[in-house]
């Protein structure tokens, strides 16, 4: 279901204005980590698991969107999973970090809340990444936000950043907040990379 579903938005998504894609080979990497990607509308989700194909993502989407039964069955087919983000507690890491044990891809909007404005990033990515000892890769966005924009046919764009580790020669909580100022930092440079380029 979720090649059927991607290859299809990929194929609708196109109608409207291919996507550059720059840099994928660092996402060229073994094993499972964490894509974090800027978001600023509903089509970015839409164009990233396009532009990771074949490889599949699994979302971490807000648990709101699994109350209808329609859309419930529609994100557990595109592999998202459920999260509280008002009451994240120990459970909410529980699913991703299966999943990356497993050597799969979780992806997540750190920033939360859609916005076009830099935002403090939320933790989620750091943890998740932090306590299953994987890579964040830094992913950044621009382009058509919602259905109108579509129309407007504006030229999506996609960058991929460096694979961020975090350290081993450093106490756990440090090593966190080391690497959430590295993946703010990234997807700050990642976006004026991407100005820059269209």
């Amino acid at each position: 279901m979720y090649y059927l579903a991607a290859y299809l938005l990929k194929i609708i998504l196109s109608l409207f204005g291919r996507i550059n894609v720059y840099q994928k080979e660092n996402a060229a990497i073994p094993g499972g980590f964490v894509i974090a990607c800027t978001h600023t509308g509903w089509v970015d989700i839409l164009w990233l698991g396009v532009s990771m194909l074949p490889k599949k993502i699994h979302y971490m989407a807000k648990k709101e969107l699994f109350q209808s039964k329609l859309l419930k069955w529609l994100m557990e087919r595109l592999n998202a999973f459920p999260v509280d983000r008002e009451n994240p507690g120990p459970s909410t890491i529980k699913v991703p970090r299966r999943l990356l044990a497993e050597q799969k891809v979780v992806g997540i909007f750190p920033s939360g809340t859609r916005t076009s404005e830099e935002v403090p990033l939320k933790r989620g990515a750091v943890t998740i990444a932090g306590h299953a000892k994987v890579p964040i890769v830094p992913v950044a966005y621009k382009g058509p936000n919602n259905f109108t924009d579509l129309f407007k046919r504006i030229k999506p764009s996609i960058i991929y950043g460096k694979p961020i580790y975090i350290s081993e020669h450093l106490p756990r909580k440090q090593a966190m907040e080391e690497m959430m100022v590295q993946l703010n930092q990234e997807l700050s440079n990642l976006q004026n990379r991407l100005d820059e380029l269209n």
